[in-house]
């Protein structure tokens, strides 16, 4: 990336380590775990959050960034390429592109259009490279992915907007 102040760097340094560690978290416990992949996404929270303070193409970049980092973080299910691109790439690249979406007050809509398009996604993936049928795609997918979106529209808007007065006086 051309053009990156120290600041920046140095915040997307932190939510690269804030979602390694929520990863960690997440893989540590089972609560938090499906049996044959898939969890809560704790980790997409600072995702969001740098799309939202960056815009989407730093924000993409720093996700992209945060996938090939997972391989450190825990194990990565996915018996072959396209198995990676749709339940690693796609999915978790998506939420750099959440600062495209208008917020409407309270409700950032990139939240939940990002997480709706990690759930076509996965739900792609169970059926094209798992070879589960649609409709059990369907629902194991939204059994982690409505949790995952829950926590994203309510903890990006309250951490975005605690964090914005800190923002400004950085810069």
């Amino acid at each position: 990336m051309k053009n990156l102040e120290v600041r920046e760097l140095v915040l997307m340094a932190f939510y690269i380590a804030l979602f390694m560690v929520l990863d960690v978290l997440t893989n540590a416990i089972p609560f938090f775990q499906m049996p044959n992949g898939g969890s809560w996404g704790l980790s997409t929270i600072p995702l969001l959050l740098a799309s939202y303070q960056f815009g989407w193409k730093k924000g993409t970049f720093l996700c992209l960034i945060a996938v090939l980092l997972m391989f450190v973080t825990g194990p990565m299910y996915t018996p072959d390429f396209a198995g990676f691109l749709l339940d690693y790439l796609i999915a978790f690249g998506v939420y750099g592109l959440a600062s495209l979406f208008p917020n409407i007050g309270w409700f950032y809509s990139g939240v939940l259009i990002t997480n709706a398009l990690r759930f076509v996604s996965s739900t792609l993936s169970g059926v094209w490279v798992w070879g589960v049928d649609w409709w059990g795609s369907i629902v194991y997918q939204a059994s982690y992915m409505i949790p995952t979106t829950v926590l994203g529209l309510v903890f990006v808007p309250l951490l975005f907007r605690a964090l914005k007065p800190m923002m400004k006086k950085a810069a």
